[in-house]
């Protein structure tokens, strides 16, 4: 088993591919940037799916309250299983049977810069996450600028937050979950895909 199906295996084992749309992750792709994407899940409860493209999988991060562009603002951030990088692009409703079932949106995506470093010394994103300390600089269609993961404990399941650097791309006024809800791929809201699901 390559590295990179190995590291999928958790999110394989919870998913039939026979049932839901979601990728299998079999392509590999040769990215010139680094990929970020926010993806609008409900499953059940609404929340935000964050993810970045780190050794070739997609980091990832359940936001309850999605992301803010107010310095102050620290979000919770529960680690999920990595999810394979074709994923950056899924959406659609996966069936009530199956794990996450519900619909999802691409709420932003674009290209991220590492940024984690300590004094000077600047950090790879596996040694960050190791760390529990990552920033990232997004250049997204909605978000812009320098974010911050940090692990609240010293273990691997421990939750993380989430929240805005303080920078020329913070903005205490913004409240893009509530003012900014389309996809930045399709153009459609979550309940477009559940009125979408009940006209089938």
């Amino acid at each position: 088993m390559s590295k990179d199906k190995d590291k999928l295996k958790d999110y394989h084992n919870k998913r039939d591919f026979d049932m839901s749309p979601e990728p299998r992750g079999d392509q590999n792709f040769s990215e010139d940037e680094l990929i970020f994407v926010i993806q609008k899940h409900n499953a059940g409860n609404l929340h935000y799916d964050f993810r970045l493209e780190v050794d070739g999988v997609l980091k990832s991060w359940a936001i309850p309250k999605g992301p803010s562009t107010n310095p102050d603002d620290k979000r919770l951030a529960i680690p999920t299983e990595d999810h394979p990088i074709e994923y950056a692009a899924f959406e659609g409703v996966i069936p009530e049977d199956q794990y996450g079932a519900g619909e999802v949106i691409v709420w932003d995506m674009g290209s991220y810069e590492n940024t984690s470093k300590k004094e000077d010394a600047s950090f790879s994103m596996e040694t960050a996450l190791q760390k529990g300390h990552i920033t990232v600089y997004l250049q997204g269609k909605k978000l812009e600028g320098g974010y911050a993961l940090i692990r609240t404990g010293s273990n691997e399941n421990s939750r993380w937050l989430f929240m805005k650097m303080k920078d020329d791309k913070a903005d205490a006024r913004r409240n893009p979950v509530s003012t900014e809800p389309k996809s930045v791929i399709s153009g459609k809201k979550i309940e477009d895909l559940k009125k979408d699901k009940k006209d089938d």
